[in-house]
């Protein structure tokens, strides 16, 4: 007999299955689900289910999944006879997936959590072990796998002090829906804490798999290329940039080329397809734009990298990174990125997305936090006027970013363990 908990929820998805249809629908119209792969978000799977083990791994988005790309990678060649399923839930994380796949990889749309949906899902794929990711909680699918006796593992575990409070306002949901996981792997203490004081079973802080992931890839070829053709000239970069910093970037480039000439500015937007929209509005303010979808070469003053997958080269072309998202309150990126790559690491005052790694930068002299656009031009001027003292920040970053290399090992471990 199920739990009323879980009857309850299945009631109100059954009755809002309808709704949940127009929805994603919706959703296809304006460009966020795949029409052609609708069909696996109401679990209904065309791939067939390889025989022998298979670990089911859910990572809602982007983030969510390049940290568990390089577990499930680790955890496949230890142990090739398994498959690997990962889910997501948006388009840009299935086609990163699709670039960063490799054997025994399987990747689906994550079912939408009403009881068809979820049976058909589970039915199909018959998980031996379950790993969700940071804090999405799908009441439907996690007690799918719990009456099921799948083995469940909550990894990179978070949950804050917000939404710990708010947990606390439904104690015995929150005991019911964490009581479905086996262990719980969080990502820092004070996440344990709260997990524990929740109702979590068998909590353990293991750290970030944010922070431990290897240095993103590039095309040598094509870095060679781009190498050559801005050979000599003073560069930045404003890395996975929001709207609202790409403003900030122009004035800041305007103050500094008045000192450097010949100044490039490299703008890689964190959602490449507003690259024209960006350029289109830096050249009405009179800056001279190139577009990495249509110029090749970054002759102009400001280059704006709107392609996917390509970090790792402008982290690799650019001694000096700015974190998108930190001047505004959007709460930054991943200052760890650049910063494997050898790359000095500036970022404003809104970091509380990644406050733990961005706090142990500055603390190596890694890293330094300028308060505004006109801090940052100060900031960027003296770094750029002073090699020794970059490339120093640049080799302190890489030494920390790799010391960070240890939770991969650790989980990896633990993950095979339970298979």
């Amino acid at each position: 007999m199920r739990p009323w908990r879980e009857s309850l929820w299945r009631g109100i998805g059954a009755a809002i299955t309808p709704l949940v249809r127009h929805w994603l629908h919706r959703r296809i119209q304006r460009g966020k689900e795949d029409a052609a792969r609708l069909h696996e978000r109401f679990g209904r799977p065309v791939l067939p289910r390889p025989a022998g083990k298979l670990i089911w791994a859910h990572a809602a988005s982007v983030g969510e999944a390049v940290a568990l790309l390089p577990l499930l990678r680790a955890v496949r060649e230890a142990r090739p006879d398994i498959t690997l399923l990962l889910t997501t839930g948006t388009v840009t994380s299935a086609a990163l997936v699709a670039r960063q796949s490799f054997a025994g990889l399987l990747h689906q749309f994550v079912p939408v959590d009403i009881p068809s949906a979820v049976d058909g899902f589970l039915d199909h794929w018959r998980p031996d072990l379950a790993l969700w990711s940071e804090s999405e909680l799908w009441p439907g699918l996690l007690a799918g796998l719990h009456r099921r006796g799948v083995k469940l593992l909550l990894l990179q575990g978070r949950m804050s002090a917000r939404s710990a409070s708010r947990w606390q306002l439904l104690p015995g949901t929150a005991r019911w829906l964490l009581g479905c996981f086996d262990a719980v792997y969080a990502q820092t203490a004070a996440d344990a804490e709260r997990f524990r004081s929740l109702g979590a079973r068998h909590v353990q802080e293991y750290g970030n798999l944010k922070q431990a992931a290897p240095p993103l890839g590039c095309d040598d070829a094509e870095l060679a290329r781009l190498r050559d053709a801005i050979d000599g000239r003073p560069r930045w970069l404003l890395a996975s940039s929001h709207p609202g910093d790409e403003a900030i970037a122009l004035q800041a480039a305007r103050t500094l080329r008045l000192r450097f000439p010949d100044l490039l500015t490299i703008i890689a937007p964190r959602h490449p397809e507003r690259g024209q929209a960006i350029a289109e509005d830096l050249r009405k303010s009179g800056a001279h734009v190139a577009l990495r979808s249509v110029d090749q070469a970054p002759e102009a003053e400001i280059y704006v990298a709107d392609t996917l997958g390509e970090m790792g080269l402008w982290y690799r072309l650019c001694p000096l990174a700015l974190m998108g998202g930190s001047l505004i309150p959007h709460g930054g990126q991943n200052p760890l990125e650049p910063a494997r790559l050898g790359a000095a690491v500036l970022f404003g005052p809104h970091m509380f997305n990644f406050s733990e790694a961005s706090a142990d930068l500055l603390a190596r002299n890694a890293a330094l936090q300028v308060q505004d656009g006109i801090a940052l031009a100060e900031t960027i001027a003296a770094l750029l006027a002073d090699p020794a003292r970059l490339a120093h920040m640049g080799e302190q970053g890489r030494i920390y970013a790799n010391e960070q290399g240890a939770v991969l090992t650790r989980l990896t471990k633990a993950v095979l363990e339970q298979i």
